[in-house]
């Protein structure tokens, strides 16, 4: 088994969801993960809030960020065990993030620290 990540990009990160909208969507994804969790494959996961955020530019530069000036965002991610990226696709079909045309899950197998891939 390895572990991969499970990446949620929004094509619109401009967009603010109503709290309704963020409580249902919320809800969805705890029953998503709980289903992943249930067959011993979660590892771990959190979302990338807007605030306190940085981007530290090729020059050094920091600015406040990551909005405005770009049309696509990072939401969050899960950790998850599975015996390959096909696998860990699946689990990505499920999640709610999918609901919302443009937006995808990016998966990534993670590096082992033993200098294997």
């Amino acid at each position: 088994m390895n572990e991969y990540a499970l990446i949620f990009r929004h094509e619109d990160g401009q967009k603010i969801a109503s709290p309704e909208q963020m409580q249902i969507w919320m809800k969805q994804t705890m029953d998503w993960i709980g289903g992943i969790a249930a067959q011993n494959k979660f590892v771990s996961g959190t979302g990338l809030p807007f605030d306190e955020a940085k981007v530290v530019h090729h020059n050094k530069v920091v600015t406040n960020g990551p909005f405005g000036d770009i049309k696509e965002t990072i939401g969050g991610f899960i950790i998850v065990l599975a015996g390959s990226a096909d696998e860990a696709a699946e689990f990505a079909k499920g999640c709610p993030v999918l609901q919302a045309e443009g937006n995808t899950v990016e998966i990534r197998k993670i590096a082992k620290n033993d200098g294997t891939h």
